[in-house]
């Protein structure tokens, strides 16, 4: 890994879209997590580095551009994502130690957040998550896309296990925070078989998840390349089957149908809400 400093304009980004969110806020550029099919790839394009798994970058001056836009009397303490595009807890949040002073400034300022991550490292901050889950919305949220866990070292080579994951939201229950688990991106031909949907939702519930959120997979830009070159190494007689479903950027619409109409079925056998709303609204 190549670890750098960069300063930032702004920390949070406003979005075009309110629901479930209206802004973002990214840490650090690049991810170590290394998922095969990560969408953000494209970012590293204005950073001058071609290597997003390997060039990381944090936001020296992130705390300070955040204190001022909390503290702004504009600021309406609408819902932030945190770690949408980049996880926040990826390992050189271990040596960096800014998600703790970045949770003391929503305390603060009470404001709601979303956390996204692949990481159990987010433990670490769990009194912090508690504090504020007390005084604003707070929602965790892990994405896990399989519990084949050799699958998933293949898939992700640099993040936690599907398992360290789960019992990491089931320790988020001793906080007030909602969780979700979210099952994204589906993929065609290795995770989009029942047995793998029986073992999430499985795991969601005796995590006690108050929501499963999935999605399928989408192949775009430099990501479809990254993608299919993987693809194409550890799993080669595949390669003709994606090229042809994935014509396109996105799955046709009869295999989407056919998938979602399982994956509702067994979410439903496990008695778990769909709805990424409802648990966010009564809190």
């Amino acid at each position: 890994m190549n670890y750098h400093e960069i300063t930032c304009e702004s920390a949070l980004h406003k979005l075009k879209r309110k629901i479930p969110f209206a802004w973002d806020l990214n840490l650090y550029r690049g991810c170590e997590h290394r998922c095969r099919y990560c969408f953000a790839i494209y970012s590293h394009r204005y950073l001058d580095s071609g290597d997003f798994f390997g060039d990381i970058f944090a936001k020296t001056n992130i705390l300070e551009k955040l204190e001022k836009e909390l503290a702004s009397p504009n600021w309406k303490r609408e819902i932030v994502s945190i770690g949408g595009v980049t996880d926040s807890y990826q390992p050189w949040e271990r040596e960096r130690k800014i998600m703790p002073e970045v949770l003391k400034l929503f305390i603060r300022y009470r404001t709601p957040v979303i956390i996204s991550t692949k990481s159990d490292l987010i433990l670490r901050d769990l009194e912090l998550i508690d504090e504020l889950s007390h005084v604003a919305m707070v929602n965790i949220a892990a994405t896990i896309t399989t519990v084949d866990e050799q699958l998933q070292a293949k898939l992700e080579p640099g993040a936690v296990s599907s398992k360290r994951r789960f019992a990491m939201l089931k320790a988020m229950r001793d906080t007030n925070a909602c969780t979700g688990l979210h099952v994204m991106p589906i993929l065609p031909y290795l995770t989009d078989n029942r047995n793998n949907m029986e073992g999430l939702f499985a795991g969601g519930r005796d995590a006690e998840v108050d929501y499963v959120l999935p999605g399928t997979l989408y192949l775009r830009g430099q990501t479809r390349n990254v993608f299919m070159d993987f693809i194409a190494h550890e799993f080669p007689e595949l390669l003709p089957k994606y090229q042809k479903l994935y014509a396109t950027g996105g799955a046709g619409k009869a295999y989407k149908d056919e998938l979602y109409k399982m994956v509702h079925a067994v979410r439903d056998a496990y008695h778990l809400s769909g709805s990424y709303m409802a648990p966010l609204r009564k809190r």
